[in-house]
């Protein structure tokens, strides 16, 4: 008897964690640049206790079925979002593989999907966040228009009309996404050990740049909301097998009796 609650405990946390994954991503749906994630289930195996104490994962037949679920979260799943044209000069997007790559505030590397730039005050290209790009593009004080290219190329033109190149957005990509960890404001981090991959835009593999873009929340409501559906009902059975287990132990109590 015990072993249904443990396994129904065991499901119940499993289907809890992906209730608040699906939740996170119904709330982002409408987040430039954020990503969904999933979740998996996986089977926990039966465990047998050694004569030493030890407990090990049983592999005989009779433990086939396991003793429960787990969740296997898979973050950041990188599909395309689609890429909505706002005007502004200064909205960027990446259409395609890479990220840009951008100065933390204590000057580590982050990675960006793109969104809205601005100009610091000491005139370096920079995130919506007063981040600025690790190109390290400084925009002339005389510039009145920038235009940035799909190769990433940055010019400035000036008020005499002049178009003049003050620097290059380059972009890196990762081996894995399971390399990338999210951050908040839709940055993220790279993992200890991980490998960055430098490259042009549109060369090695990589995307391009968008001026004027930003890219949209790659979460699919419709999806979501069914996804959502089916492990409420997963969690309400499994509640009831809980329910049900708990009224043959108090029977079982009452016999002795």
């Amino acid at each position: 008897m015990n072993g249904a609650f443990e396994v129904s405990a065991a499901a119940l946390r499993a289907e809890q964690a992906a209730l608040e994954i699906l939740a996170n991503n119904i709330a982002n749906a409408n987040t430039p640049t954020f990503k969904r994630s999933d979740a998996r289930f996986a089977e926990v195996l039966a465990a047998q206790v050694q004569s030493d104490g030890r407990t090990e994962s049983a592999s005989g037949p009779a433990n086939r079925h396991g003793s429960g679920i787990r969740i296997v979260p898979r973050d950041l799943l990188f599909l395309q979002g689609d890429l909505r044209s706002t005007g502004s000069p200064l909205d960027l997007a990446v259409n395609g593989i890479g990220f840009v790559e951008i100065m933390g505030p204590a000057g580590q590397n982050l990675l960006w999907r793109g969104g809205s730039l601005r100009i610091n005050d000491d005139g370096l290209l920079a995130t919506s966040d007063g981040m600025p790009l690790r190109a390290g593009i400084t925009v002339p004080l005389d510039a009145e228009e920038l235009a940035i290219d799909q190769a990433g190329i940055v010019k400035a033109r000036t008020s005499t009309g002049e178009a003049v190149e003050i620097g290059q957005i380059s972009l890196v990509r990762t081996e894995s996404d399971d390399q990338l960890e999210r951050l908040d404001s839709g940055l993220l981090r790279v993992k200890e050990g991980a490998r960055l991959v430098e490259a042009m835009p549109g060369e090695d593999g990589v995307g391009t740049i968008v001026q004027g873009s930003l890219e949209e929340s790659n979460v699919e409501l419709t999806q979501e909301m069914v996804q959502l559906l089916v492990i409420q009902r997963s969690f309400a059975a499994t509640a009831q097998v809980i329910q049900t287990a708990d009224q043959l132990a108090a029977i079982a109590n009452n016999l002795k009796q």
